[in-house]
């Protein structure tokens, strides 16, 4: 899609079918998502907390952490990124700053969420969330401060496990009619929440697919079915590869070499490919030469 802005693309591609969303905790996965042929990537707030920070998902890293981090991400995939902000890092003054921000780092979409600091994972009990009308003025804050009218700004609500189902639709419907572009009600308890609430909010939205939390795990083809734009799995890659490490470590203790472990590494090779070795080398080649790139 040339010419579109990353909002735009983001867009474009929900038109087109329901667009899996895997989280990309670095720039790495980011290019492995896209190579594998994913539309979109997800940088999750809690594997960003955790990956890169080795912090608990309770609003710890500051803005310029997530810009910094939203940057080195977008400037190494070409699909659309879409960003976790948390509750925006402040006030209504604050969400502009932080949506201006995040636009200029080159994301596609925001999300903001409407629970209290200090913040605690959507799949856990404790949440506190702040009155409706506070949410629709941090929104109303975003609409006005993003130069893209495409940049998608997705609104998540943690009312579910908090106020019950029918809040949820509730401010969902607020947040639509203050400006919000997608809707993402986190934590939904069955399937037959999940198609409730898509009869309910008539908005584009989005699943939370996360491991070991309150919401099942449905197929995506049954969500795509209930209209969903979108379907997150934020922590799954982070959690694999995590689990790898920790595994292989123990072959290294026990076995005194890594030989054990080739078949499952990604190879040299295979790892150049990802970071475009070959173009760099060929770039440099030019410069020195004196050929144009």
């Amino acid at each position: 899609m040339p010419n579109l802005s990353p909002g735009q693309r983001l867009r474009q591609a929900a038109r087109e079918q329901t667009v899996a969303i895997p989280g990309a905790f670095d720039a790495l996965v980011g290019r492995i998502i896209q190579t594998a042929g994913f539309k979109a990537c997800y940088l999750s707030g809690a594997a960003f907390s955790a990956g890169t920070l080795a912090l608990p998902d309770i609003g710890l890293f500051t803005l310029s952490e997530l810009v910094e981090e939203s940057r080195r991400l977008t400037r190494r995939v070409e699909i659309p990124v879409i960003v976790d902000a948390d509750t925006g890092f402040g006030e209504a003054v604050n969400v502009q700053r932080t949506v201006s921000e995040l636009e200029t780092a080159g994301v596609a979409a925001i999300q903001l969420e409407d629970q209290q600091l200090p913040k605690r994972c959507g799949h856990l009990s404790g949440k506190t969330l702040v009155d409706p009308e506070v949410m629709c003025t941090k929104i109303r804050a975003a609409v006005g401060a993003r130069n893209d009218p495409a940049l998608v700004l997705l609104a998540r609500t943690d009312a579910r496990s908090v106020e019950g189902f029918d809040a949820a639709v509730e401010r969902a419907k607020r947040y639509l009619e203050a400006g919000a572009d997608w809707i993402f009600p986190e934590a939904l308890a069955d399937r037959g929440e999940f198609e409730r609430f898509a009869r309910a909010v008539e908005a584009p939205l989005v699943a939370n697919m996360t491991e070991f939390g309150k919401s099942p795990l449905i197929e995506f083809s049954q969500l795509a079915e209930l209209g969903y734009a979108g379907v997150l799995y934020p922590v799954t890659l982070l959690r694999v590869a995590m689990r790898s490490v920790a595994e292989a470590l123990v072959t290294l203790r026990v076995e005194g070499t890594q030989a054990s472990l080739l078949e499952r590494m990604q190879t040299r090779q295979e790892l150049y490919d990802l970071l475009q070795y070959t173009d760099y080398e060929a770039r440099d080649r030019a410069h020195f030469s004196g050929e144009s790139v």
